[in-house]
């Protein structure tokens, strides 16, 4: 961790407190902090800042003198359509999404994810995964992430009013390098005479397939919606290695 986050509940005044066993086995063990020292806190949904440890217990770490003044990093405009991965893997997806600041997560079917993925319990733990990427970016604000269990009627119907400046699908046998696209859409900018900075080249949307990849009828549906698929080089990445190594041009 970080910083340490929590929740409007646990603020009063001047103060708050730390009672999730978690965090409080952070600060004895990892931290070793005591009574008097200084820790870098925030509350959730809200200003990151400091705080100073008055009492601790062993379920209790009771923080005086709260300073919250620093706002949060901006989220980045993106939206990553994630293929539900198998769920030893998700939890890992999670924290590095929220942690390099995707501001919006749709966990999706395909072809290739399995049946007993949407029935495993990690689903319902996304909230703690979300908090341990919070406190790993130093964060308060949580993407919103919703889950589609079928992915036709999610391209068809609704993928097209979610797309606010374009759409990559991330495919190993794309045509086009996403070096290149980018190259393209700066290109572009230029004839229109507009904005080419990096930032406004990014697309607002990338789609990233579960072990194994998209299939082509996947990959078909959603060029017809305008997505253009790219690749980043001759090496087929596990879907970890593949999300981090795309949503780092993000952060250039």
């Amino acid at each position: 961790m970080n910083c340490i986050l929590l929740p409007a509940a646990n603020f009063s005044n001047q103060s708050t407190h730390i009672n999730a066993k978690a965090q409080i086995e952070h600060v004895n063990q990892v931290l070793g902090a005591k009574v008097g020292d200084t820790l870098k806190i925030g509350q959730l949904e809200g200003n990151l800042g400091s705080a100073i440890i008055a009492d601790i217990t062993p379920e209790h770490i009771l923080l005086i003198d709260v300073n919250l003044t620093t706002a949060p990093p901006p989220k980045l405009n993106l939206t990553v359509v994630l293929a539900l991965p198998r769920p030893k893997v998700l939890r890992r997806l999670i924290m590095d999404m929220t942690a390099l600041g995707v501001r919006d997560i749709i966990l999706i079917n395909s072809y290739r994810t399995q049946k007993s993925y949407w029935q495993s319990p990690m689903l319902s733990r996304l909230e703690e995964f979300v908090l341990e990427g919070l406190q790993q970016g130093v964060d308060t604000v949580a993407p919103r992430i919703s889950l589609q269990k079928r992915f036709k009627p999610f391209v068809e119907d609704e993928l097209a009013q979610l797309i606010t400046n374009r759409a990559i699908v991330a495919h190993p046998y794309g045509e086009l390098l996403f070096s290149k696209y980018m190259q393209q859409q700066h290109l572009q900018k230029q004839l229109e005479n507009s904005e080419s900075s990096h930032s406004s080249i990014l697309p607002s949307m990338v789609f990233i397939g579960a072990e194994g990849g998209w299939i082509d009828y996947e990959i078909e549906l959603l060029t017809k919606q305008g997505c253009q698929a790219v690749h980043i080089g001759e090496r087929i990445l596990r879907t970890e290695a593949a999300v981090n190594a795309i949503l780092g041009q993000w952060l250039i």
